[in-house]
């Protein structure tokens, strides 16, 4: 019985991973959602990061954000992949918005 074997993802340069955080199926109100009317979250928590930026002079710099880190993301960055039946968004690090703590 062959063992089943995970994929791991390395980002490279300044992008990182995320997988996205679902929010609550419905409103503060009680209100259920269909997933039709739901927009996809702009939250979600760093899977992998890449090495680092590199500067017009050589220097790295390494990433502001490190894996297990919930962030905020812009709503239109990043490229959706989907490996071993999971979706993940791969950004850049300056389409990440915010740390949340």
């Amino acid at each position: 019985m062959a063992a089943e074997v995970k994929t791991v993802i390395k980002p490279l340069g300044d992008r990182v991973v995320v997988k996205r955080i679902e929010e609550e199926p419905k409103t503060k109100g009680g209100i259920v959602l269909p997933d039709t009317a739901k927009e996809k979250p702009q939250k979600g928590k760093v899977i992998a990061v890449g090495s680092g930026r590199i500067l017009d002079n050589g220097q790295k710099v390494p990433l502001e954000v490190k894996e297990g880190d919930i962030v905020v993301f812009a709503k239109y960055g990043g490229t959706e992949i989907e490996i071993d039946g999971e979706e993940y968004v791969i950004l850049s690090e300056r389409d990440l918005l915010a740390v949340l703590q």
